[in-house]
């Protein structure tokens, strides 16, 4: 599974969807995608422009977990950011990296 941070990352500098996509030049649409986890493929490209807006690292956008890690309670965390209210899950996680 493959978790996109673009709502996390512009919750943290502040911005809102129209402005990475004016930052970066990708479409609005687009970002909308991404923000939602609903996008099936991303340009190399636009993760290039999205870490220059963020000064950040690929890692910090995006997260892998294998899919045998996963387990419908964890990934159901994982999607809705809520690792740090089950420890459990979150030692599992850190244990098998």
């Amino acid at each position: 599974m493959i978790k996109i941070k673009i709502a996390e990352m512009l919750g943290k500098h502040k911005m809102s969807r129209k402005d990475l996509a004016e930052a970066t030049g990708i479409r609005q649409a687009t970002v909308g995608l991404l923000y939602n986890e609903e996008i099936k493929r991303i340009e190399v490209e636009w993760l290039d422009k999205i870490c220059k807006v963020f000064n950040c690292s690929l890692t910090d956008i995006i997260d892998y977990y294998p899919d045998d890690m996963i387990t419908e309670e964890s990934s159901y965390v994982l999607q809705n950011n809520k690792l740090e209210e089950q420890p459990h899950l979150k030692r599992i996680i850190r244990t098998n990296e």
